[in-house]
């Protein structure tokens, strides 16, 4: 019996995936943070207020929001991206996990943005847009010079090709 290639683990033998910053799990759990304690006090004053089933609710935000850091942290781990000589892969997800494969001749142009948060935290996302919107390319949480040379990279890749054309 012969068992089929798994279509998301493409050639792995000659891939060399690159993870993102861990220091992105700490944005985003601090962003969970912040979400967490304004919905436990609204739910809290609304227990006090309206009815105490609310306090009930308050004590789901915090669970939930715990579930949701562990789980945050396994799903950050599933972000990858490597390049190689004609296109861009990109993978993540947990249940349903995703590779994009991005050829460097489709590409239009790089976007790099930073928040506040990532911005103090050192970090970046590149996103690698196409003429079809359903097929841009993103990948959060690279350290500043990483997203900075992979900007680069991709902006010099792209020019290549398109005078290969």
């Amino acid at each position: 019996m012969t068992v089929a290639p798994d279509p998301l683990r493409p050639w792995p033998d000659t891939v060399a995936w690159r993870p993102i910053s861990p220091r992105y799990f700490v944005v985003r759990v601090g962003v969970l943070a912040v979400w967490v304690f304004m919905l436990t006090v609204a739910a809290l004053v609304a227990g006090l207020l309206v009815s105490g089933w609310f306090v009930l609710l308050a004590f789901a935000i915090v669970v939930l929001g715990v579930v949701r850091a562990i789980f945050l942290r396994r799903s950050l781990r599933a972000w990858g991206y490597a390049e190689r000589a004609e296109d861009l892969l990109v993978r993540h997800g947990l249940l349903i996990r995703r590779l994009s494969i991005v050829p460097y001749a489709r590409m239009q142009f790089v976007d790099v943005t930073a928040g506040p948060l990532e911005r103090a935290a050192g970090l970046a996302t590149v996103t690698l847009h196409t003429a079809a919107a359903a097929s841009d390319a993103t990948v959060p949480g690279l350290d500043a010079a990483e997203a900075t040379r992979l900007r680069d990279r991709l902006a010099t890749l792209g020019e290549i090709r398109e005078e290969g054309l």
